[in-house]
């Protein structure tokens, strides 16, 4: 594509030639090489990619050759979040021009190269092997994590490669992330992987129904941000947000159809981004109870429990497994969060008094020294045979573990750490030190509670940006650096306690720059090279 305008006659160019030689602020390069109008700094005005030795609307080549531009070095590209390296080269970079094409050397990686195409404007040409001046081609290959990717800017072309479609999908973002308002993507060779292979986004969608089309503009913000995972907890006291074929009695009427659901989960897939369910149980059960008061949790003066279903009953763990394998049907991910926490009959000061049918329950199921805890324990254990038998890896939260119980949790249970205020709060170090994953919600820093009760305070993105990182699980104190490799990221999470308080465009720009802190920290725990000033700055360009 040649952007240079023709000129009037061969004396012209020769003067304009001249010109631009003396400034150093253009070079032809001959034989097959690129010509490129450049900027003082290294930046291109104007690209001609071609697979001729001539440039197109110039004069035809004296027979004194013209020197080429001796470019300085590439610089690494600003995109959020940092690339992990970036190993320079001179040259023009790469600029997207309409006609050119990205191909792929791989079927499987049709959908990243449409994607990509459709948002540079340039031409989806699918599998391809011949080489064309402007291409960008994606290919699989290599090993190691299949998150990460490398990106080649050299010749004209780009060319991005990992050892997984995840992978190579990142590195067309940070590809679309450099082009952004009109610049080239730096000449050289960028390296690129995850420090930690849990980058989330909860949302809260039963206290607050939010919109389809709302969450799909979350999961392509998260794509962009190269975020791999969305939760729903679409259960609460409140509503029962999704359709259900098995217990249609219990679903709220402002909820979200299967279809609905299905689109946001195949739009996910999309991005490599996992939806993570979330049922939670025993507790925070209330909509479901409302349609099964049979069910409802009642102290031995007969007083219901809030949100908390009669774990001694059989047909209380035969309603939640119904939605549990019904919903594994609908989200096809590989993650499931059962919930565990706030179970309301273990906040009292002696569980087994009053609730005397779970202390009965829990002696016929554990023996004479069997507690409420070892029932509650078990409850979960059983929650997650429930969805391991859909090759489920299923988390719950913290304070759904237990010290002292003759019932141990699962062992590939994983930890969803969120809170240190619960009552008997273990710190995080009791969990890591039996070798026990764990994912980071940490409430201190990550939690964006609408209305903010209690304690809550609406997180900001520099908080997050300067003082946390994934080692930090509980309030603001980083565990020992030997349990980084347990900790496999962590999640930024909306909770609806108060609907109301904000609106959905409310949310979206309340959270904005916090989840740009918290991808940069999970996707590189060392200090960042960019002060906050200069971090928002580049959010705001990159938009």
């Amino acid at each position: 594509m040649n952007q240079h305008r023709r000129r009037g006659s061969a004396q012209q160019v020769i003067r304009k030639r001249a010109v631009v030689a003396a400034a150093f602020v253009g070079t032809i390069a001959l034989g097959t090489g690129v010509a490129v109008w450049a900027s003082a700094d290294g930046g291109q005005e104007g690209a001609t990619r071609q697979s001729s030795g001539t440039v197109s609307g110039s004069a035809a080549p004296s027979a004194s050759p013209t020197p080429s531009r001796s470019y300085p070095l590439s610089q690494a590209p600003r995109t959020i979040p940092a690339v992990r390296s970036h190993s320079p080269a001179r040259g023009p970079g790469w600029k997207p021009q309409r006609g050119e094409r990205v191909v792929v050397s791989d079927a499987e990686l049709a959908d990243e190269g449409r994607l990509i195409a459709g948002e540079l404007g340039l031409t989806y040409a699918g599998e391809k092997n011949d080489v064309r001046a402007g291409d960008v081609r994606l290919a699989l290959g290599g090993g190691g994590n299949r998150e990460s990717y490398t990106m080649t800017v050299r010749g004209g072309r780009v060319d991005i490669s990992g050892p997984g479609e995840a992978g190579v999908f990142y590195g067309t973002r940070t590809l679309k992330q450099e082009v952004h308002g009109g610049g080239p993507a730096p000449e050289g060779v960028v390296r690129d992987e995850p420090a930690k292979p849990v980058r989330g986004f909860m949302l809260d969608i039963a206290r607050k129904p939010f919109t389809e089309s709302w969450i799909e503009d979350r999961i392509r913000e998260l794509g962009d941000l190269k975020f791999n995972e969305l939760g729903l907890h679409f259960s609460d006291d409140q509503a029962f947000r999704i359709e259900s074929s098995t217990h249609p009695e219990i679903v709220s009427p402002d909820h979200l159809t299967k279809a609905q659901v299905k689109k946001i989960v195949d739009l996910a897939n999309s991005r490599h981004i996992t939806v993570v369910p979330e049922i939670d149980s025993p507790g925070h059960l209330g909509a479901v109870l409302a349609a099964h008061p049979d069910l409802q949790l009642r102290n031995v003066n007969g007083v219901a429990t809030k949100g908390a279903i009669d774990i001694s009953k059989p047909a209380s763990a035969q309603l939640v497994d119904d939605l549990l394998n019904e919903y594994a049907g609908l989200f096809t991910g590989d993650q499931w969060h059962l919930g565990g926490d706030e179970y309301q009959a273990l906040t009292v000061k002696d569980p087994q008094a009053s609730y005397p049918q779970l202390a009965t329950a829990a002696r016929q199921a554990y023996g004479s020294g069997g507690t409420v805890a070892d029932l509650t324990t078990g409850w979960l254990n059983d929650r997650a045979a429930t969805v391991r038998a859909h090759d489920r890896t299923a988390r719950a939260w913290n304070d759904g573990f237990f010290r002292g119980t003759s019932v141990q949790p699962a062992k590939d249970l994983r930890v969803a750490y969120w809170t240190g205020k619960e009552i008997g709060a273990r710190q995080p170090e009791e969990y890591l030190s039996t070798g026990r994953k764990v994912l980071n919600y940490n409430d201190e820093f990550l939690y964006y509670v609408l209305g903010q009760p209690q304690t809550f305070v609406y997180p900001t993105g520099q908080r997050i940006y300067e003082q946390w990182t994934p080692r930090v699980l509980r309030g603001t104190t980083a565990v020992p650096a030997r349990y980084d490799g347990q900790i496999l990221g962590g999640s930024f999470a909306v909770w609806s306690d108060f609907p109301h308080a904000q609106t959905e465009a409310q949310v979206a720009a309340g959270i904005r720059m916090p989840l740009r802190a918290t991808v940069q920290k999970l996707w590189d725990p060392g200090e960042p090279a960019l002060s906050w000033a200069e971090f928002r700055q580049l959010a705001d360009r990159l938009g």
